[in-house]
């Protein structure tokens, strides 16, 4: 069963706390303290693209002191469905894993999946590559399905290039990125328990 960190002061979901810095560049040692759990930073943050790191159980990764652990909307959206996440408790209880999780927007995809997205202003369609069905992702359906999913962490969903891309695709990408965050901040609707980045 998750145990959450008690309720911080002001509504807030997050607090960062800086404990030493270095004298000689700018790296610096942290806490972060989420609803679920108080991570040392920086971190490695192990992948659990559908809220199971491969090959490891979460006992594995208690362990081995990890302390936060990413999750793909995209991919917990299609299967087992966030709905189904929200049901059993939000991801922490689904995976039973007591401390802190990230989601991303699904934006990853429009690179991984290019040869089956659709960008518009509108959002960004997938065609499965499981079954062929299609998904409209816009970003208040990311934040609605993030907002399901329940993690400490979420992301905005931005229009993601590969890093390969050059000229006028890469401007076009930063701009409807800027005008979706502006979107997802309105249909962010759980504030002082999630934390939006974008």
């Amino acid at each position: 069963m998750a145990v959450a960190n008690p309720p911080l002061e002001g509504g807030v979901a997050l607090r960062h706390e800086v404990l030493a810095k270095c004298g000689t560049s700018r790296a610096r040692v942290s806490k972060l303290t989420l609803p679920h759990y108080t991570c040392d930073l920086p971190m490695f943050m192990p992948v659990g693209t559908c809220a199971a790191v491969k090959g490891m159980t979460t006992e594995q990764l208690e362990e081995l002191d990890c302390h936060l652990i990413l999750a793909n909307t995209y991919h917990l959206a299609l299967q087992p469905g966030t709905e189904l996440v929200q049901e059993l408790g939000g991801i922490h209880e689904f995976m039973n894993w007591r401390r802190a999780m990230l989601t991303d927007s699904g934006g990853f995809q429009m690179v991984s999946l290019l040869k089956l997205a659709e960008i518009t202003e509108e959002g960004v369609t997938f065609q499965s590559p499981a079954d062929g069905s299609q998904m409209l992702l816009t970003p208040e359906r990311s934040i609605q399905l993030q907002n399901e999913i329940g993690a400490d962490i979420i992301m905005a969903l931005d229009d993601v290039v590969s890093s390969t891309t050059t000229g006028p695709r890469v401007e076009e990408a930063m701009h409807r990125t800027i005008r979706w965050i502006d979107r997802c901040i309105k249909a962010h609707s759980r504030p002082t328990e999630q934390n939006l980045f974008g």
